[in-house]
This record gives C-alpha cells, sequence and structure tokens, in this order.
C-alpha cells in the first residue's frame, strides 16, 4: 500500500474518523500507519483504509455506525495472528485496548475483553486453582481462538475453546451493543462460537473455568536421529492417554541447526501420575538432549513449545488425520522436513469428539498435523507452500480442518460441514445484509 505523505482529502470517507470515536486513528501518510495495518504474520500483507483503536466497548459502537453510514466494511483484529490479507478498503479495527479481565472464582467464569491474550488470562485464573482453555501460544485472543472454534491444551479434557463460552457482548451492524447467550439469541451465539467473526464486533466474552489445581508439563528433545523410535513410543502413548493428557510430536529443524525430535506433554493432575504415564519416554527412548517435564502453572504454559511471541513471518498448514497407522509414520518420516521449520502432529480424541453444537460439531478425527515453515523470501514461501502440499497429499485427512488453522488461501468450506456453513451464510444474510463486518474468513467467500 502506498504510504504518501500528502494529506488526505476531506471527501475520503475515512477522514471523518478521528471525529467519530476516540482511540487513536491511522489513515494512509500518517508515520505509524504502515506499523498498524501489519498483522502478527508478517508474510501477510494487509491492505486496509485506515486502522482504528478503539478506546473502548462504546468506542466500538461508534464506529460502526460511522462507518456504517460510509458504505466502507470493518476487519476486526485484536492483533493478526489469523490475517489473511482479505482486508482491502475497509477500516482496521485494533480492539487491543479492550483487555478487562473480570474472574468470578465461585461461579468459575471470567469475562475478557476481545483484547485480552491467552497469557494473559491464564495468569489472572491461576492463583485460584482454575484454568482457561489456553493453546501453545500464550499472545493469541482468547476472542480471535474462540471465535474459529479453538483447540487447546486441555481439549481432551474439555473440548473446543468455544464450547466454553457462555456469553458474548458484542456491537451488531446496526451499532448496537448486546448480550448474546444461547437463550437470547441461539443463531448468533451458535455462529460466533466457531464460524468466524462474520457477524458482529465482540467486544467481550464470558468463559467457563475449569479446575487445575495441579499441572505436569513439559518438552523432551532429541536428537533427530531417533525421530522413527520417538514417534513409535508416541503411539502407544496416545492408545492409551487419559483425557486428561495431551501428547504432541514434534519434528523441527530450525535453520542452521540440525534435526530435532520432540514430545510435548501436560497432564492435569499430580506429578507422580505424570511420570507413570510418560515412563516410556524414559524407559524405551535414549537419554533426550533436553527434558522441561516438572510440575509447572498454568500460567507457564507457552513456555513448552516457547513459540516467538513477536510478529514474525510464516506460511503454515493443517490437515486432519484419519488415522496415524504404519503408512501414515512412513509418510510423516519419509523425507526431511526442510525448508519447514516444525512438522507438529497433535492428539486430539476426548472431549473433542463429544457432542458441541457449533458450526464444527464434534471434533472426530484423532489426530492433527500442523506443518510450518518461516519464508525469508518469495522462493522460500513457494519451496515451503510446496513442502506442505506434497505432505498432505501424501497423508490420510479428512479433508476439513479447524477454523483457527486455516491459512490464506482456504476459506471456511475447507473447515465446514455444507449444512453449517449454509446456516452461517443465512444468519450473514440476515444479520449483516450490506457486509459491513469482514473477518479473516467470511461466510460469503
Amino acid at each position: 500500500m502506498s504510504t504518501s505523505t500528502s494529506p488526505v482529502a476531506s471527501s475520503d470517507p475515512s477522514a471523518g474518523l478521528r471525529r467519530a470515536v476516540r482511540g487513536r486513528v491511522l489513515l494512509p501518510g500518517d508515520p505509524d500507519f504502515d506499523d498498524a495495518r501489519r498483522p502478527w504474520n508478517l508474510a501477510v500483507d494487509q491492505p486496509v483504509a485506515a486502522v482504528v483503536e478503539a478506546a473502548d466497548a462504546a468506542d466500538v459502537a461508534a464506529l460502526v455506525q460511522h462507518v456504517s453510514a460510509t458504505g466502507m466494511a470493518i476487519s476486526t483484529q485484536p492483533s493478526g495472528h489469523g490475517a489473511t490479507g482479505r482486508t482491502e478498503g475497509s477500516v482496521l479495527l485494533r480492539t487491543g485496548r479492550l483487555d478487562d479481565i473480570r474472574v468470578d472464582a465461585p461461579r468459575r467464569r471470567a469475562v475478557v475483553g476481545a483484547g485480552v491474550r491467552s497469557g494473559a488470562l491464564q495468569a489472572a485464573v491461576a492463583p485460584y486453582g482454575l484454568t482457561g482453555l489456553p493453546g501453545s501460544s500464550p499472545v493469541v485472543s482468547v476472542a480471535g481462538v474462540a471465535l474459529g472454534g479453538g483447540l487447546s491444551w486441555f481439549g481432551r479434557a474439555h473440548g473446543w475453546v468455544a464450547d466454553s463460552v457462555t456469553a458474548f457482548d458484542i456491537v451488531d451492524a446496526d451499532g448496537n451493543p448486546r448480550h448474546v447467550t444461547a437463550a437470547t439469541d441461539p443463531d448468533m451465539f451458535w455462529a460466533l462460537r466457531g464460524g468466524g467473526g462474520d457477524y458482529a464486533v465482540v467486544t467481550a466474552l464470558e468463559v467457563a473455568l475449569h479446575e487445575a489445581p495441579r499441572l505436569h508439563g513439559g518438552r523432551v528433545l532429541w536428537d533427530g536421529a531417533h525421530a522413527a523410535a520417538v514417534l513409535d513410543v508416541y503411539r502407544d502413548l496416545t492408545r492409551t492417554a487419559p483425557n486428561e493428557m495431551t501428547v504432541w510430536f514434534d519434528r523441527l529443524h530450525f535453520p542452521g541447526g540440525p534435526p530435532l525430535v520432540a514430545i510435548d506433554a501436560t497432564y492435569l493432575g499430580d506429578d507422580s501420575a505424570a511420570r507413570d504415564l510418560l515412563a516410556p519416554l524414559d524407559r524405551l527412548l535414549p537419554p533426550p538432549l533436553s527434558d522441561t517435564r516438572r510440575p509447572m502453572s498454568v500460567a507457564e504454559l507457552g513456555g513448552i513449545t516457547a513459540e516467538p511471541t513477536d510478529p514474525a513471518p510464516g506460511r503454515s498448514r493443517c490437515e486432519l488425520l484419519t488415522t496415524l497407522d504404519d503408512d501414515t509414520v512412513g509418510s510423516l518420516l519419509a523425507e526431511p522436513i526442510a525448508p519447514l521449520m516444525s512438522v507438529q502432529v497433535r492428539h486430539l480424541g476426548g472431549a473433542f469428539a463429544r457432542p458441541s453444537d457449533s458450526p464444527h460439531g464434534p471434533l472426530t478425527e484423532p489426530y492433527a498435523v500442523y506443518m510450518f515453515g518461516a519464508p525469508s523470501d518469495p522462493a522460500a514461501a513457494t519451496a515451503i507452500t510446496a513442502k506442505q502440499r506434497a505432505l498432505a497429499t501424501a497423508l490420510p485427512t479428512s479433508g476439513r480442518k479447524p477454523v483457527t488453522f486455516l491459512n490464506p488461501s482456504e476459506s471456511l468450506a475447507d473447515a465446514l460441514r455444507p449444512e453449517a456453513l449454509d446456516r452461517l451464510r443465512h444468519i450473514k444474510a440476515e444479520r449483516d445484509p450490506a457486509g459491513l463486518f469482514r473477518s479473516n474468513f467470511s461466510s460469503r467467500s
């Protein structure tokens, strides 16, 4: 996008934004505009007409009322982890300042603003022996994950992140603030619990918390030469793992380093039981290069995989596996993973497979595979995409995937069944006929 410093014409519909809202407004030509419009994933270009950093929920309502009169659209992002770049001509709404957290420990509930990051919620609830449903990264927003359904460390015990959402505070397409529950607005409530953010702006959400007085977790790391042996033990572990245990298998190859293989694990229970369950890692495998397993706080989960917490470029692809049989293992191990940095197999099952009144419904596939690379230039990006495609083609996949793991080349049709997508399209047409809200993955596309 051009960053010309020429003044914005008064006829430009974005020029009235500064009068409409109290939060910071950045327009093309402003010194910080390009930084403000960039998503967390720096591999995605995000062209927008303006950026608004809302001061609070009332500011969001004022913005919606203003923009609805201009014919423009609003793309809402706390940070942009799931950005697709489908933002041309829209106003980018940043909700990072909506960061209040209210914990009601006796009721095991928390109300969190749309800008609250997963790690912040975990830090707030840990002193009460409670937990939300965090994923591997502490810097993604709770709202963003829930709007896409959401996988977490504790999903085998408690299901989708969205299954634990009990209410939303929204601003609808008419600019009206509303409190939405399954009783007050079943369609909107259903759509927001995993159908993306295409139907309203979420300003806060209430989530159910779960008991977690004890937690064991960590990563065990070996030389990549042991990948076959580690994956064999991993398969055995996941055949009998209780729902309180989540185990992930990782092939890793960081630039300039040797190939590595890792097991990441969490267990909602005491240390001795976790050690017993994970004993095959110690008994059947060579001594590791490192082992960080220990009793930990639920606020420390982000340290297990140590994912980057600063914006960086990335290209990802996720598939849901129907089996982890010998042929699948052979495909996962057949070749070096480079130019990818990681190929991760996540154990699902448990509560994921239970009935879920959400757009995705139950997640019945037993495993997910997530492939990630960090492109340094266009040629590297092409090579990463080709490697992901080749591996996905070789694997037994179900043909759908979680909404939160969609990449910019995909759509909701790659995640949801046709009947769910049809219902979402009906809700979109009824609640936002002008297309004011534009999410990363629109039900219209």
